[in-house]
């Protein structure tokens, strides 16, 4: 998966031709680390929607314009804008049910 910076959110997630699902994320973050293969897995297994990554500690600013204030937080984009929001590590099922709709 891709990974975000601020320099690069304008281009890679608002402007994106595709819904863009952002999940926000720590390496010190336990919950972060089991939800990210999965996130991978869903990034592997449709044409649909891109997933990147920012790390918050690495973009405190992008952290604050999205008030993240727990993680892992995943905020899908569509045309710019945030459409959806999910909040905690949740498996595989729960995360394609939350996004079937853009799956």
């Amino acid at each position: 998966m891709k990974e975000v910076t601020t320099a690069s959110f304008e281009q890679d997630v608002l402007k994106a031709g595709k819904p863009v699902l952002v999940d926000f994320w720590a390496a010190w973050c336990g919950p972060c680390r089991a939800v990210s293969p999965i996130l991978e897995q869903i990034d592997g297994e449709t044409e649909k929607l891109d997933v990147v990554k920012v790390n918050v500690d690495q973009e405190p600013d992008l952290a604050m314009r999205y008030n993240i204030t727990s993680i892992p937080a995943m905020k899908l984009f569509k045309d710019g804008e945030v459409v959806k929001e999910l909040i905690g590590a949740r498996p595989k099922p729960a995360i394609e049910q939350e996004l079937a709709s853009f799956l």
